[in-house]
């Protein structure tokens, strides 16, 4: 389920470059049409699951901050830098994670996570040198993958007390507020800035119903039976298909040099061998018990 998860997302992406409006506008739109259509949802079928409860309200205002933040910086990222170097740069949200998790769920640093997302952050290392031209849109790619793992980290925490369903509408909300608060102080707040050409509305409509009230809410469900690590390192086959989208549509290997491919198949490689390494090490767990 999360891989066909991460494919959504990997399309998501491709509608953030396709429609017109910049970052701040797309993301508002995005997670104000996926608030509307998660509320709908409730208000039909389940009334009850507007209910939060108020020892919540802390962590899922900070949730709603950084996955609103993470949304405008990526697609800020997509915008200046391209859908194959922005979705490229995720993966080094694995070894982020892998680094920060110990702390957040109080355990011991696992030698096997810090080798497999520094093995992802070589690789982007190799890319992030290859394609320096598109430093600004590197790094805030980057910054972006560093809120995704954060948002990751603590949603798997707050997901064993709420709802998940409950936590995406909320977290949505804030997100929203957030961003039409920063569009209204940085004079974005405008009809100019939020105008919509051609298929914008369709594409708003996709990104905003599948790619996220669907998506975003799966996304916070599956994080009660993956680890934070296991998320992020499947996140890192979004590349996959986000760079073959974007290369159907778009041919953007045009700008992508060798170094580009040297540094990508590193961190697919990565990906494998991380997730041969946990079958093993499970298989060999169930045969002890045996």
């Amino acid at each position: 389920m999360y891989h066909f998860l991460v494919f959504i997302f990997g399309f998501a992406s491709i509608l953030g470059a396709l429609i017109s409006v910049k970052a701040l506008p797309l993301v508002i739109y995005r997670m104000v049409i996926a608030s509307i259509g998660l509320a709908v949802f409730f208000v039909l079928f389940h009334p009850t699951y507007f209910r939060l409860h108020r020892s919540m309200w802390g962590k899922v205002i900070l949730g709603g901050i950084i996955i609103g933040t993470h949304w405008v910086t990526f697609f800020y990222a997509i915008k200046v830098a391209g859908v194959s170097l922005a979705l490229s740069m995720m993966a080094t949200g694995a070894l982020i994670t892998a680094l920060l998790d110990p702390v957040f769920s109080k355990r011991k640093l696992l030698g096997y996570e810090v080798f497999f997302g520094g093995l992802t952050a070589v690789g982007i290392g190799i890319i992030y040198q290859a394609e320096f031209e598109h430093l600004i849109g590197i790094s805030v790619a980057l910054f972006s993958a560093f809120l995704s793992a954060l948002f990751t980290m603590l949603n798997g925490h707050m997901v064993k007390s709420a709802r998940p369903i409950t936590l995406s509408f909320y977290e949505l909300v804030i997100g929203s507020l957030i961003g039409i608060g920063v569009a209204y102080f940085t004079d974005q707040l405008t009809a100019e800035a939020f105008a919509l050409q051609g298929w914008d509305w369709l594409w708003l409509l996709l990104l905003g119903l599948v790619g996220t009230s669907f998506a975003f809410n799966l996304s916070i469900r599956v994080m009660k039976h993956l680890s934070s690590f296991t998320i992020m390192m499947v996140i890192n086959l979004e590349p996959i298909y986000g760079i073959l989208l974007a290369l159907a549509i778009w041919n953007e290997k045009a700008f992508m040099s060798t170094n580009f491919y040297l540094g990508f198949v590193i961190v697919i490689s990565a990906i494998v061998m991380n997730g041969i390494y946990k079958h093993r090490k499970e298989a060999q767990k169930k045969s002890v018990q045996f």
